[in-house]
């Protein structure tokens, strides 16, 4: 959550407030690299798709969105 989080200025709202935000966004990044998207990183060869959606999350290429946001 930390890593989401690292923008966040303290004492503003913080983007994440639970592990499954974030389990949630890094599955749906993963399903749709399965589904043909291209990897934001460099991706081993035989890397598993989550791994790669994880890899990018940490790395910043993608960010967690509220719900309240997406709409």
């Amino acid at each position: 959550m930390k890593v989401v989080n690292k923008d966040v200025e303290e004492g503003e709202t913080k983007v994440v407030n639970s592990r499954y935000s974030i389990v949630m966004a890094t599955a749906k990044r993963a399903r749709e690299i399965i589904d043909g998207s291209m990897p934001l990183v460099h991706a081993k060869d035989g890397e598993k798709p989550l791994s790669v959606a994880i890899d990018e999350l940490n790395c910043g290429k993608i960010t967690v969105v509220g719900e309240e946001e997406e709409q």
